[in-house]
C-alpha cells in the first residue's frame, strides 16, 4: 500500500485554539472558525479522511496586558499550551493524525511537546517542518514585545521560562526538541539578535533567499530527507509563510514569501513522503483577510497535504509517490 493510502486511512481529528494570547494583534483567535467556514472539514472528507471535529478549546481570555519579566500574559499562554498538548497528545493515542487550528503560533508550543512525548513513549524520530515568515527563537532578553508567538521554537529546543520549557520537556527531563530536529523553511524576517543565536543553535534554515536560488524542490528534497517509516513528520504551518499577496489574513505580513504554486509544490512533495502525522495551521487573522481568501487559500493548500496534485504525469524514479492525476 503506498503510502499516502496508508495516511488516508488514519482519523483525523481538528482541535479548535481560539486565542490570540501570545500575539501582538487581535484576531487570530477567530482563526479555527474561518477555517471551518472555508470548508476544511469537507476538503479533507473529500479526499477520503475521515474526519472528526473536535470543536474548540476553551481557555482564558486575551487580557491585553503589556509584558511582565519579559513575557505577555505568561500564565494564560501556559493554561492554553497545556489544554493544546493534552488535546493533541488525546488524538495521538487514539491513533489520530491532529490538526491543530490556531490562534497563534505560540500553541505551537503545546502541540509540538504532546507530537514530541508521543514519540518517545513509541519510539519514533520526530521532524518538525516550520513553514513561517519568522524563526520564533526569540527569548525575553532577545525582544522587548514580550510576544510569546515570537518564542516557541526557542521554548521547544529549552530556552525560556520554566513554565513553558517544563512543558516541553521529555521524561528524561531533556527539551522536546533538538535543533536538529527542525527544518525551518520560507523565513526572511529574523531580529539582529534572534539571527545569531539561531546560528549559535545550529538550526537548519532555508530561508527566502536560498529558496530563490536553488528553488522550492530542491529546498523540499533537503528538508525531507533521511524520513522513513519510523519517522513523525509534523508541520507547523504559519499562515504567514506566504506572500502576502495572497495571503493577506495574517497579522504579521512580510512581504518576499513563497508564490502560490511555490507553496502547493512545498505541500505536494510533503504529501509524497507519506510521513504527515500532525499538523499545526495557525495565525490565521480573519479580521485582516478579504472576504475570507486567506482561510479558502490555506484550505486549498492543506489538500495538498493530503493528497490533492496537479501531477498530470507518471513520475520518473526518485520523484515521489504521489498521485498521478490531478484530485
Amino acid at each position: 500500500m503506498p503510502p499516502t493510502a496508508l495516511r488516508s486511512a488514519q482519523p483525523t481529528s481538528l482541535i479548535g485554539a481560539p486565542t490570540d494570547i501570545g500575539a501582538g494583534a487581535r484576531g487570530a483567535s477567530m482563526g479555527p472558525e474561518a477555517l471551518r467556514v472555508a470548508g476544511l472539514q469537507a476538503a479533507l472528507e473529500s479526499h477520503g479522511l475521515q474526519v472528526f471535529d473536535r470543536g474548540n478549546l476553551s481557555g482564558p481570555a486575551n487580557p491585553w496586558q503589556p509584558p511582565l519579566d519579559g513575557y505577555r500574559h505568561l500564565p494564560e499562554v501556559v493554561e492554553w499550551n497545556q489544554r493544546v498538548f493534552d488535546a493533541v497528545y488525546a488524538e495521538l493515542q487514539l491513533g489520530h493524525l491532529p490538526i491543530l487550528l490556531g490562534g497563534d503560533h505560540c500553541l505551537g508550543l503545546g502541540s509540538i511537546s504532546a507530537v514530541a512525548r508521543h514519540c518517545a513513549e513509541v519510539g519514533k524520530k520526530l521532524r518538525v517542518l516550520w513553514l513561517d515568515a519568522h524563526a520564533d527563537f526569540n527569548t525575553s532578553a532577545l525582544t522587548p514585545s514580550g510576544n510569546v508567538h515570537g518564542m516557541p521554537v526557542a521554548c521547544l529546543c529549552g530556552f525560556g521560562p520554566e513554565a513553558l520549557t517544563g512543558l516541553a520537556r521529555m521524561p528524561g527531563g531533556g527539551p522536546a526538541l533538538h535543533p536538529s530536529q527542525i527544518r525551518q523553511i520560507g523565513i526572511r524576517s529574523v531580529d539582529a539578535g534572534e539571527k545569531r543565536f539561531v546560528h549559535e543553535q545550529g538550526l537548519e534554515v532555508f530561508d527566502m533567499r536560498y529558496i530563490d536560488e536553488v528553488g522550492m524542490r530542491q529546498t523540499m528534497q533537503q528538508a525531507l530527507s533521511g524520513l522513513d517509516a519510523h519517522t513523525h513528520l509534523h508541520v507547523s504551518f504559519d499562515v504567514d509563510f506566504l506572500d502576502p499577496d495572497i495571503a493577506p489574513g495574517v497579522g504579521t505580513t512580510v512581504p518576499g514569501g513563497p508564490t502560490y504554486r511555490e507553496a502547493q509544490l512545498c505541500m505536494e512533495m510533503i504529501a509524497d513522503s507519506g510521513r504527515l502525522a500532525s499538523l499545526d495551521i495557525v495565525e490565521l487573522n480573519p479580521a485582516l483577510d478579504v472576504r475570507n481568501r486567506t482561510a479558502v487559500l490555506a484550505v486549498d493548500l492543506v489538500e495538498s497535504l493530503f493528497g490533492k496534485s496537479t501531477l498530470m504525469r507518471v513520475p520518473s524514479h526518485g520523484q515521489g509517490q504521489g498521485p498521478v492525476l490531478s484530485a
